[in-house]
């Protein structure tokens, strides 16, 4: 598992109303290789409004329509729930999911 996969997630929560999402895995590389049973994901949601705290991704990333990573919506995912493997971000969009993850976490 490396930083930047999406995962498909079945029943990734009670308030989602979907059955299966699609995860990015934000975390840092050493934890995502560390004993540690979870990481820390952004859920990838069809809709796109535009916000700095989102990346929109496409066909190119391994999503069937162009959608966007929100990273408002930080969560812990088990490691074992990331068994469907969707597609992984280049650099150009890890640099860009840098950016949002700064500005949702307001680090800048």
């Amino acid at each position: 598992m490396r930083r930047g996969e999406i995962y498909l997630v079945k029943r990734p929560g009670k308030r989602d109303p979907k059955r299966r999402r699609p995860f990015v895995v934000v975390s840092r590389q050493v934890l995502i290789d560390s004993a540690y049973a979870s990481v820390i994901c952004a859920p990838v949601y069809s809709s796109r409004i535009g916000l700095s705290s989102q990346v929109e991704i496409g066909v190119d990333e391994g999503m069937k329509q162009p959608c966007a990573v929100h990273c408002d919506g930080l969560v812990s995912v088990a490691k074992a729930d990331l068994t469907d493997f969707l597609g992984l971000l280049d650099d150009q969009k890890l640099d860009e999911l840098d950016r949002a993850l700064r500005v949702a976490l307001d680090l800048d």
